[in-house]
């Protein structure tokens, strides 16, 4: 998958986000815009996880929608 995520997936996505990374504020969420990039860095800051892992698990969501 490209390190963008088509619009209409990352709505979905958002949500799967949510449920998977509580304490990533909508805010930084929405600031990702869809990014996987952005948004892993987000979830490495908050979390503690490798950025690669982080990418990894993103791309796993996105699939399975």
């Amino acid at each position: 998958m490209n390190s963008d995520i088509s619009e209409g997936k990352w709505h979905q996505l958002k949500g799967k986000i949510k449920e998977e990374w509580n304490e990533l504020t909508n805010d930084e969420i929405e600031a990702s815009e869809g990014r996987a990039e952005q948004l892993a860095g987000h979830i490495q800051e908050r979390y503690g996880l490798a950025r690669d892992a982080a990418k990894k698990r993103i791309r796993e969501l996105a699939d399975a929608i």
